[in-house]
């Protein structure tokens, strides 16, 4: 589960940093500029940049989180990242509309209601695997989840689905590793709460 996450100007730097490191590998130009991130919490319904693979390469794109409801309910902001294939809305974008979404940090609630904050103790922003569809207003994106690791699991049972800095290009490009990525246990976060001291894992 994930339903809101933070970015800030530090985010949007290693953004635009790992893009002109894979344009320079693919010998792209590296022209490409991240539009500026102000940084606060993104919610389902807000523009969030994410990373996408189009013709080979990398680039950065603003869309919308979410996929709008059935019926017009409320939106679809996450999938399960263990039956996405089997699911209608999902599987073509699992086939071939795969992103990466950056954030410094996701938030969970606890049972209790008490929020938590986790992000990776090695790197100033971790990567969630998502997939996007094209809709009447532009390209819409969902975060993969999957369940809960060590450090999830005291406070929930699903957790984002997170990638590795060197699957990032593979997770998009690469079809052949599209089902191990789906399957593979994120590495360990650092949890911190108001409510508790601070829980390295």
């Amino acid at each position: 589960m994930c339903g809101r996450y933070y970015v800030d100007d530090e985010t949007a730097r290693e953004i635009e940093k790992l893009i002109q490191q894979m344009e320079k590998k693919q010998r792209q130009d590296s022209r490409r500029a991240v539009e500026k991130i102000i940084a606060g919490d993104i919610c389902p319904g807000k523009k969030a940049p994410v990373l996408s693979g189009k013709n080979g390469a990398m680039c950065c794109a603003w869309q919308h989180w979410g996929f709008p409801g059935f019926q017009g309910k409320q939106l679809i902001f996450n999938a399960r990242s263990e039956s996405a294939l089997e699911k209608p809305l999902f599987r073509e974008s699992i086939l071939h509309r795969r992103i990466a979404i950056p954030a410094t940090c996701f938030y969970e609630w606890n049972p209790r209601r008490e929020k938590n904050t986790f992000r990776r103790r090695d790197a100033s922003v971790l990567f969630m695997a998502g997939i996007c569809r094209q809709y009447e207003d532009g390209e819409r994106f969902v975060i993969l989840t999957t369940a809960a690791n060590a450090s999830m699991e005291p406070v929930h049972d699903r957790m984002p689905l997170i990638l590795e800095q060197e699957e990032i290009v593979a997770w998009m490009l690469d079809h052949a590793r599209t089902e191990t990525i789906l399957h593979k246990i994120p590495c360990l976060l650092e949890r911190q709460a108001d409510y508790e001291q601070m829980s390295l894992f």
